[in-house]
């Protein structure tokens, strides 16, 4: 099994620089094109026999421009979602105290929204029923810059300073092996 794992392309909060949770935003003139790059790339793979995305409208969007190229099918999965960012959210990514709660994997990211350990364990729990639930598929997961950084951590060891400095960058296509 492969899992394929993107983030959804470009919303103005990103081109902003503005920090972009539970807000429900759509792509972009760029993500619309950023969508349709990374559904030839999909297309070329000749190997990904499914989809599974956010059901928020950047990512449900992105795999659906994906699913129109390849014929694929797309499965929403809640617990893709991306992360609370809680008082943080709608902010500059420069607001004091952002950069420095990723570190503080036992609170809640802006007081009011997911601590690194809800996230993670909605992320993980996920990952875990994919990966038994279609073993014998090469999956492509739609989702967002916090899941996917949760999703590395699913495969990749990282320390603190690596995880708070890890970036994916919209429509990146990423490949772990089961």
């Amino acid at each position: 099994m492969i899992i394929y794992s993107t983030r959804h392309g470009q919303t103005d909060f990103n081109k902003s620089d503005i920090i972009l949770g539970t807000t429900d935003a759509e792509l972009n003139g760029t993500g619309l094109s950023q969508a349709h790059t990374l559904a030839e790339k999909v297309t070329a793979l000749k190997d990904v026999d499914l989809i599974i995305a956010s059901p928020m409208k950047r990512a449900l969007r992105t795999a659906e421009i994906v699913a129109e190229k390849t014929g694929l099918s797309i499965i929403t999965e809640p617990r893709l979602r991306e992360w609370d960012y809680g008082e943080y959210e709608g902010k500059p990514r420069i607001t004091e105290g952002f950069a420095e709660a990723k570190y503080q994997f036992g609170v809640r990211m802006g007081r009011t929204g997911e601590s690194l350990l809800q996230l993670g364990h909605r992320v993980y729990s996920a990952l875990d029923d994919i990966i038994e639930k279609y073993s014998d598929k090469n999956v492509l997961i739609v989702s967002h810059g916090g899941v996917c950084r949760i999703i590395e951590t699913y495969f990749t060891d990282m320390t603190i300073k690596s995880f708070s400095g890890w970036f994916m960058g919209n429509c990146q296509l990423i490949a772990y092996s089961i």
